[in-house]
């Protein structure tokens, strides 16, 4: 039985002159990046909603805006987006609470 062939499984990961800690590193940095990043694009958006909404009832009340369909929409664009972001974060608190309470 030749076991040579078995050593060289460990120079897949040395790809572009990485190794594999160096690689699952990386890949752990841009998974949280790219988490992050989505998060923060969340928030935003959730954010101008809601100030679009804001301005729609301030054009509202000034007499700017006469349709109420268009308030409408804007107010609920704004509420499900609040609603969302509020459940991703409730659920991302839990996952870290169930994460803190692991025992290794």
């Amino acid at each position: 039985m030749n076991i040579h062939s078995v050593g060289k499984i460990s120079e897949l990961g040395k790809i572009g002159g990485l190794n594999a800690n160096t690689g699952v590193k990386e890949n752990r940095n841009a998974a949280f990046e790219t988490l992050f990043d989505a998060a923060a694009n969340m928030i935003k958006d959730t954010n101008r909603y809601t100030n679009e909404a804001e301005e729609a009832e301030m054009a509202f009340s000034l007499g700017l805006l006469d349709n109420t369909h268009d308030l409408q929409v804007a107010q609920q664009k704004a509420n499900l987006a609040l609603q969302f972001t509020i459940a991703v974060r409730n659920q991302v608190l839990d996952a870290y609470k169930e994460i803190m309470n692991l025992q290794f």
